[in-house]
């Protein structure tokens, strides 16, 4: 506990500095153009309360913050997809999904946690839009909905869980994966805008580049080297495998999400432009990472 105080604490100040420049810099070139970073800043200000909230408080309160983030990323999701009357039902019982995938978390029921939206949701998903007798646009809608409860809740829930399987590394660990996946992102984004030239995929989102990807990779895993013997048991290896792990997924979380939103607002260019600007959009990477590290993790060390 001590470790996760002092390691919040530096977040804190650099958060602090961030943002005592960022308010410089805007009073002294008012007429650029900051709204972009503006954001960015307003997000992970966000974005440390619920980590704070999830790794300072009892197992409880951080579930509370975490299915609250679920509800808004899948609440946001949705409104990305064209939607017809037939689907509100079907969102309605994706919605009634997020607490009953917390209470397995909450009791430590690893194996029906693990199972629930991939087996048992995407089962039952198809039967609310036969109801409602809806065969227009029938494969679009269900699959688009399994999509978002895979990624916004199934994704995000692994984030909960990392304080019930291991309740004396949890909390380090969560806030580990958090911090690199941030700086991850950050860093690509950065070297994306001053340096990319070779874009991964244009058409979706031009922030992404293979510069930002490589000097994202290099960047996160000299961090992990750095601090995972303050916030985790793993060894070396893991160490500084752990950096190439969550630069990687998170690169393929963040592509994921852009592509999504690209496809399902095609020819909405304006809701587009909207959430671009969107919460959504930072927590894309945590998709990925959050689940991926977790099952290495689980499946390498005994502490899990």
């Amino acid at each position: 506990m001590v470790t996760t105080i002092w390691t919040l604490s530096v977040i804190l100040l650099g958060l602090s500095f961030v943002s005592i420049l960022f308010i410089v810099l805007k009073r002294k070139e008012p007429n650029k153009d900051f709204s972009a970073v503006s954001l960015r800043i307003k997000t992970w200000w966000g974005m440390f309360v619920v980590f704070c909230m999830a790794t300072l408080f009892n197992p409880a309160v951080s579930l509370l913050s975490l299915m609250i983030l679920c509800f808004f990323g899948l609440k946001e999701y949705f409104s990305m997809m064209k939607t017809r009357k037939a689907d509100r039902r079907l969102f309605l019982w994706s919605y009634l999904a997020i607490p009953l995938q917390f209470y397995w978390i909450y009791i430590g029921w690893y194996g029906m946690f693990i199972v629930f939206i991939p087996v048992y949701v995407f089962l039952f998903l198809p039967l609310p839009r036969l109801i409602g007798k809806g065969t227009s646009g029938f494969l679009r809608s269900v699959s688009s909905t399994q999509w978002g409860l895979m990624l916004m809740v199934f994704g995000l829930s692994h984030l909960a869980y990392y304080q019930f399987a291991t309740p004396e590394y949890g909390a380090n660990l969560v806030l580990f994966l958090v911090v690199l996946t941030q700086i991850n992102d950050v860093v690509h984004y950065l070297i994306s805008i001053y340096l990319g030239k070779r874009k991964v995929v244009p058409s979706a989102n031009p922030s992404i580049t293979w510069e930002g990807f490589i000097g994202a990779a290099f960047i996160t895993t000299i961090i992990s080297y750095f601090i995972y013997s303050y916030l985790t048991p793993l060894d070396l290896t893991f160490g500084i495998l752990s950096g190439v792990l969550i630069s990687l997924s998170g690169f393929f979380g963040s592509l994921t999400i852009s592509v999504l939103k690209r496809d399902l607002l095609i020819g909405d260019n304006e809701k587009l432009n909207t959430l671009k600007k969107s919460y959504l959009t930072r927590v894309d990477s945590l998709t990925y990472t959050s689940p991926v590290f977790f099952h290495v993790i689980r499946y390498f060390f005994d502490f899990m």
